[in-house]
């Protein structure tokens, strides 16, 4: 694990550059850029680290993702600052980019108490929660994301993802965080609007086995639609996402970790999960999460929308990139889940498997950090040295030292 460690705060260094953390230090395609989503990832790990250079980098990332907002408030997907090329998303807009810059923003100040970093990114911040507002559309508390809207940019989910809501959750209380010290006191309307938002998440995403309509469910008929399908859903895990047309029923691993890492899941709930990813994760060969599961294969009734959501060139065959490919990323944000709960043993396990998978050889060279590893023949796929497999790696590593993300309290400059 020590050398994992070390691997990592390595990789982390090399994609370092004068504006911020690149997502891979190799030239390859856009990864060479800085990215709202990554770099805002990067940044919370360079935090646990104490390394200063990482921490400032992480600092400088912000900033340039502030400093290249667009003119809706939104912030790019990703943006090279050399040739001054910005994109604000593919076919559609980032939303999580936006999510994850607000929790990047709050969760520096919180642990640096930097006053200026507040000053200048205290408008952008602003502009962000608004744009975050107007993509509510009927203002009922949950945005609406359109399909290849976020992380998962070649998968077919869409509408009202909860892996968005969650990260919509822990953004607006980093936003209240950064009011509350502003304006010396509470924003009790912002409050309300994330104590509203959380008892969205916990009853319009956990079928739970009682049959009744819960007062907090977003409409009615998708609601009973949900119960009419009970026997697919009920009590296994938190669901996807949902649309006007009904739900979604796959395994979203991002969303399940981040339900409980973000403080919205229940012991039961979270016994539940593990439970569930124990049935799924390759028995006896790496301890990984998939990025979703079941696998689409061409007999499914997905697999015609699938084959046409990609971007340049087909990516998601059956195990592969998201499509039942096994992330690291999102493994070692499970680590972090399960140190902060005290399953010491489970945590050291699944980071082992995030070791296993950042170590992959291709001949050429060892620890390549690959973007996934195929769920099938276990080899490395997808873009190698990527800066968040290292960030992922270090968040869990911290977190089973007992140096948790989002536990620390403003330390205020005298």
């Amino acid at each position: 694990m020590e050398e994992g460690y070390q691997q990592a705060i390595s990789l982390l260094s090399r994609c370092c550059s004068p504006d911020g953390f690149l997502a891979s230090f190799q030239k390859r395609y856009n990864y060479h850029r800085i990215w709202g989503r990554d770099g805002a990832i990067n940044s919370l790990a360079a935090l646990l680290t104490g390394h200063q250079d990482l921490i400032d980098c992480g600092r400088r990332t912000l900033l340039t993702l502030a400093k290249h907002q667009g003119p809706h408030g939104e912030i790019p997907s990703n943006v090279d600052p050399l040739s001054g090329r910005i994109s604000y998303g593919g076919t559609v807009g980032r939303v999580d980019s936006n999510l994850w810059f607000l929790i990047g923003c709050g969760e520096y100040w919180q642990r640096s108490a930097d006053e200026d970093f507040l000053d200048r990114i205290r408008e952008p911040l602003e502009r962000v929660v608004f744009l975050l507002g107007a993509w509510e559309f009927n203002n009922r508390g949950l945005i609406y994301v359109p399909a290849t809207g976020d992380w998962a940019d070649e998968y077919v989910h869409n509408g009202y993802i909860l892996y968005d809501q969650l990260l919509y959750f822990r953004a607006l209380r980093a936003v209240a965080d950064v009011r509350r010290h502003i304006d010396a006191g509470r924003d009790h309307f912002l409050e309300e609007k994330i104590c509203r938002l959380g008892q969205l998440i916990k009853v319009n995403y956990w079928l739970a086995p009682d049959g009744e309509l819960p007062p907090n469910a977003y409409h009615e008929v998708i609601y009973k639609k949900l119960q009419a399908a009970a026997c697919h859903c009920e009590d296994r895990h938190w669901l996807p996402f949902f649309t006007p047309l009904g739900y979604g029923y796959r395994f979203d691993s991002f969303a399940n970790v981040l339900a409980s890492l973000f403080g919205l899941a229940s012991g039961r709930q979270q016994q539940i999960v593990d439970d569930y990813i124990d049935t799924i994760v390759p028995a006896e060969t790496i301890d990984l999460l998939p990025a979703f599961h079941p696998v689409i294969s061409p007999k499914d009734e997905d697999w015609q929308d699938l084959n046409m959501t990609f971007s340049y060139t087909f990516k998601n065959k059956p195990y592969e990139f998201q499509n039942g490919g096994l992330w690291p990323l999102i493994t070692g944000l499970y680590v972090a889940d399960l140190a902060r709960r005290g399953e010491q043993e489970r945590a050291e396990r699944f980071l082992h498997g995030v070791c296993q998978a950042n170590s992959t050889s291709n001949g050429e060279g060892d620890w390549l950090f690959p973007e996934f590893i195929h769920g099938k023949t276990f080899k490395a796929g997808g873009t190698v040295y990527q800066a968040w497999n290292a960030a992922s790696f270090i968040i869990g590593y911290h977190a089973l030292q007992g140096d948790h993300l989002f536990g620390k309290e403003v330390r205020r400059k005298e």
